[in-house]
């Protein structure tokens, strides 16, 4: 979890929202990448709920994941 709290406050981008229809959830499903404070990358994946994050998973992104988080976000 410390990991997940650095990479929130170490954000630069946008969150995304996964669209794919296997993993459409209410409230969205919504993601980013970011860096913890000694550089490692995660993947946080998340949902708002009632005004708080609630972290569904958080993992080194693959390739195609960080293709998609420099395009979009």
């Amino acid at each position: 979890m410390e990991e997940v709290q650095e990479c929130i406050a170490n954000r630069t981008g946008k969150f995304l929202e996964d669209m794919r229809e296997d993993h459409k959830s209410d409230p969205p499903t919504q993601w980013f990448i970011a860096e913890t404070d000694s550089g490692r990358q995660l993947k946080i994946v998340f949902i708002l709920k009632d005004g708080d994050v609630v972290v569904k998973t958080a993992y080194v992104p693959n390739e195609d994941e960080k293709r998609i988080y420099i395009k979009y976000a």
